[in-house]
């Protein structure tokens, strides 16, 4: 049915402008999954999924309709190898204007190397929202068990890294070690639940924004609870709830110096009933009605 007062999230990502404050890309990848995934599926699906969304975020009060928004499609990168598909991502990263807010569907969590990198990581810090650390040995390749040891090893100080939402059971000791003798701060599940969600993201954005020039968040949707994300092939129990991820999104998004993020992880045949990609709908949404909610000076 076609309501004309109840505008669709999948309309308004269809429209174009030619001055966005929002601008998106598909990053459909999946060559560097460890576990085997089809998450280049995944951007094409989410703007399907997106018909069954409203664009009025109620509790926020900001309606994306408001939100210049345009949608570069999908980049040609999921018939390359895995990396050949990390310098195309770079490069393409690196051409686009500076300007917009920046949202990078993927596909795996191996794109936040070459996206960090091409958007310019030496002023750059990076928020991750993650089961996992990320810092596997690059000896396999640049797998997506790997962005974060990637960015170290390019050059970013492990200090200018937070980690939120990781889980027991879902990482190695060696790998927790090598996170604390890099100086990256851990906000692990089980402080998000002694502070909060708002409070763990507003200690980990200011902590940020202090020492960086800009902002990338990585959103890894298997922080959620594996019962919310059937379709994440790392998720586990004892994660998020798609209400606190999508309360960080929203926060996120807000932030000024917030300048990028991705989503990432999601594999739509592993799915059962759109439960995994509505989450993702939902955090990727929430994000840009915090992009929304910017004065307009800093969008």
């Amino acid at each position: 049915m076609n309501d004309p007062e109840w505008p669709r999230a999948s309309a308004w990502l269809a429209t174009d402008t030619s001055d966005p404050g929002l601008v998106v890309a598909g990053v459909p990848t999946a060559v560097a999954s460890i576990s085997g995934s089809a998450g280049h599926l995944t951007p094409p699906r989410l703007r399907t999924v997106l018909e069954r969304f409203a664009t009025f975020h109620s509790e926020a009060e900001v309606d994306l309709s408001d939100l210049p928004v345009t949608d570069l499609g999908d980049w040609p990168v999921a018939e390359l190898d895995m990396v050949a598909s990390q310098a195309e991502i770079e490069q393409r990263a690196a051409a686009l204007e500076q300007g917009p807010v920046y949202a990078f569907i993927g596909g795996d969590n191996a794109i936040t190397r070459p996206l960090v990198g091409g958007l310019g990581s030496a002023g750059a810090g990076v928020l991750t929202f993650d089961a996992h650390h990320d810092v596997r040995s690059l000896v396999n390749g640049p797998t997506n068990g790997t962005p974060i040891r990637g960015l170290i090893e390019d050059g970013m100080s492990g200090q200018r890294i937070v980690q939120v939402g990781i889980h027991t059971f879902s990482n190695s000791a060696a790998y927790r070690s090598y996170c604390e003798e890099q100086g990256i701060a851990l906000f692990p599940m089980d402080t998000v639940d002694l502070w909060g969600i708002e409070e763990t993201v507003r200690v980990a954005l200011d902590q940020l924004a202090r020492a960086c020039e800009w902002i990338y968040v990585d959103f890894d949707i298997d922080v959620l609870d594996r019962a919310f994300a059937p379709g994440c092939p790392g998720s586990r129990p004892g994660g998020f709830t798609p209400r606190q991820l999508a309360s960080a999104a929203l926060q996120c998004g807000r932030h000024p110096q917030v300048a990028a993020a991705d989503f990432v992880e999601v594999d739509p045949e592993r799915d059962h009933d759109d439960l995994t990609m509505m989450n993702l709908a939902t955090t990727f949404l929430s994000f840009a009605a915090g992009v929304a909610s910017r004065p307009g000076d800093d969008r």
